[in-house]
């Protein structure tokens, strides 16, 4: 029996079956079923993506017996014939083989003469743009006034090439390529009908693989059924395509984000082993990673048109922003450089790693409060106070200060100091000097390493901070008469809060007594074995995140059972459920069978573990600045603040 290929086979009857174009289809049927009809018509578009059907389409509308519409009835000798390419008023005109003007000419004497059957005579010109320029220009009057029992359809996949006076003669439809998204569904719907099993990312690669092409992707299925005896799987088709594992790009990813370099050329090392162009190889990890952009910028905008927004989705949430953008820019000056490497394999990896030696570093945070020099020279004292001069060395050094305290204006010590100086008894002292509130501000660059110069606050003159020689309640009592009138006069309760700031600094909240609580209790039994597993199975990696966030709950002979948490199920697959039990399999030496199910861990796993210990590590870390006695000493004398976003725990 003859067999009839895909493409063939399932070739569109009328435009309702076509895939795609709907742009194009929509004006053509507007056209027929108002009865506006051009004489000429243009398609163009890439191979593959519907010029001829929409032609031969549009051929059985115009010459079904059952009248013009957009709708023909498929049933009619004249679709019949049209369908089966037999139809004697169509005539198909290969343009590539039918350059010369002789040609075009013999064409032309026939036009004259009515249709023997249909109720148009129909010229499909395909590849027009192969036609000599003196075929052109002896088409140019027909095709501007045809007879009206004529019509003329173009197909060309260069337009560029088509001189502007044909131009000018046609009505032109651009035909886009298919998404690959809509080619899947297609194939899937012809596999389902011809009842040939598939899997579904099997037909994510055949779509991905045509580009935009219809036919290329029929004929690719027709070659993967012949290569897989009567079924299509990922496995044959990747090995027929020799496409690259995307799982593989991904691993690649969680490598560089883990920083781990050795498995990183592990990675490398196995893509080597399918001889891959490196070129490609680079430009599939820069797509990975514009999507990734793409989900962490604008999640709404995201597609599926590539079959994986699961995954990347779950990369998107776990490589940050900054990674995602300084491996990009990496990557696409590395595709610019690597045909210059000595090796591609060699370049490749001298991308990846100077991906992973120079990752963005921590941007300081900028001080919210606006900076101001401070002239050290003097010291105003307003109304009762009088001008000292003041020894520049002996005030503190300027640092900067995110919120500095306001001190009052009416203190104490300057008080008694004034007193003393005005009257002609006492014995002459140098008057006590409280400074005005010290503001950091930002400072030309010549400038910033004197203001941020360290400072040893052992040798800093602490005598600015010495305990008042008139109590604060004494003060109050006293200029209680004046306290109405100075606008600048600040509350005994006031005050004394400002006092107890100093003493002793608030402590702010962090929140990890939440994210503490939140999670599961530390592990035992079963789930206290599997961590300690774990450290020993050395996985990395895709395989290794998977693993990290399971939980052991059932543990047989020859079977064990896992709890996996959910946020891990766009990166799970068969592929690591795999490589999991060949590595317990191979620490134990043992022929166990996992069964791995999605839900929530109801103890402890490697990576809440890993969690906690680090929560702890960094609040152990922040107590211990805060206990540090020169911290303490700063904050004391300095009014200074620790920003906690910068302590790290070694």
């Amino acid at each position: 029996m003859n067999y009839q290929v895909l493409a063939r086979k399932w070739r569109p009857h009328n435009f309702h079956e076509m895939v795609g174009q709907t742009h194009v289809l929509r004006a053509l049927i507007n056209a027929l079923d108002t009865g506006r009809l051009h004489h000429a018509y243009l398609f163009t578009g890439t191979r593959g993506v519907g010029k001829t059907t929409i032609s031969r389409i549009l051929t059985k509308c115009l010459n079904c017996e059952q009248g013009i519409s957009s709708t023909p009835c498929g049933v009619c000798s004249t679709c019949v014939e049209i369908d089966e390419g037999r139809f004697i008023d169509l005539i198909e005109v290969d343009g590539a083989s039918r350059t010369k003007v002789e040609d075009t000419r013999e064409l032309l004497e026939n036009i004259q003469y009515a249709p023997t059957r249909g109720r148009f005579k129909v010229y499909l010109i395909d590849e027009v743009h192969m036609l000599s320029s003196h075929s052109f220009n002896a088409l140019l009057k027909t095709l501007e006034e045809p007879p009206p029992h004529v019509k003329f359809l173009l197909a060309t996949t260069d337009p560029q090439k088509l001189p502007v006076t044909i131009l000018s003669r046609c009505l032109q439809f651009a035909l886009k390529n298919i998404p690959a998204e809509r080619i899947v569904e297609h194939l899937a719907h012809v596999l389902d009908s011809e009842k040939i099993p598939y899997e579904k990312e099997a037909l994510w690669l055949l779509g991905r693989s045509a580009q935009g092409s219809m036919r290329d992707a029929m004929s690719l299925t027709d070659q993967a059924i012949a290569f897989g005896g009567e079924k299509v799987n990922t496995a044959d088709v990747r090995d027929m395509l020799g496409t690259l594992d995307q799982n593989q790009v991904y691993e690649l990813l969680f490598a560089l984000l883990n920083g781990d370099a050795q498995q990183l050329l592990a990675i490398i090392k196995q893509l080597a082993e399918q001889s891959p162009d490196w070129l490609d190889v680079l430009g599939e990890l820069l797509n990975v990673l514009h999507r990734i952009s793409i989900a962490q910028i604008v999640p709404d905008a995201l597609d599926d048109n590539m079959g994986d927004k699961e995954q990347i989705a779950a990369l998107a949430q776990a490589l940050s922003a900054e990674d995602v953008q300084f491996y990009y820019q990496v990557g696409l000056m590395g595709r610019r450089d690597l045909p210059l490497a000595t090796d591609g394999q060699q370049g490749f990896e001298m991308v990846l790693l100077r991906m992973l030696a120079f990752r963005p570093a921590g941007v300081e945070r900028v001080p919210l409060t606006p900076l101001k020099k401070i002239d050290a020279s003097s010291v105003v004292n307003t109304e009762k106070k009088t001008l000292h001069s003041v020894d520049a060395e002996a005030l503190p050094v300027e640092v900067p200060l995110e919120k500095p305290q306001e001190l009052p204006v009416e203190s104490p010590v300057v008080e008694d100091a004034a007193k003393v100086v005005e009257s002609e008894s006492a014995v002459p002292v140098e008057p006590l000097e409280i400074p005005e509130p010290i503001v950091a501000v930002a400072e030309p660059e010549a400038q910033v390493e004197e203001v941020f110069k360290p400072v040893d606050v052992a040798e800093v003159d602490v005598s600015l901070a010495v305990e008042p020689s008139i109590k604060v309640d004494e003060v109050i009592e006293d200029d209680k008469d004046e306290a109405d009138d100075e606008e600048s006069y600040t509350s005994p309760e006031d005050y004394q809060a400002f006092l107890d700031q100093i003493d002793e600094p608030p402590v702010e909240e962090t929140g990890y007594d939440d994210e503490l609580t939140a999670l599961p209790p530390h592990a035992t039994g079963l789930a206290a074995e599997w961590l300690d597993i774990f450290s020993q199975l050395k996985l990395s990696g895709i395989t290794g995140s998977i693993a990290s966030n399971c939980c052991l709950v059932e543990k047989g002979e020859h079977r064990w059972r896992f709890q996996l948490d959910p946020s891990q199920q766009a990166l799970f697959s068969d592929n690591q459920k795999k490589r999991i039990t060949d590595a317990i399999n191979g620490l134990f030496n043992s022929a166990v069978q996992l069964d791995i199910v999605i839900e929530k861990p109801t103890q402890e796993t490697p990576a809440l573990r890993d969690k906690r210990n680090k929560i702890e590590r960094q609040i152990a870390a922040e107590q211990a600045i805060a206990d540090d006695p020169l911290v303490q000493k700063m904050i004391e004398v300095f009014s200074a603040s620790v920003e906690k976003e910068s302590i790290k725990p070694l």
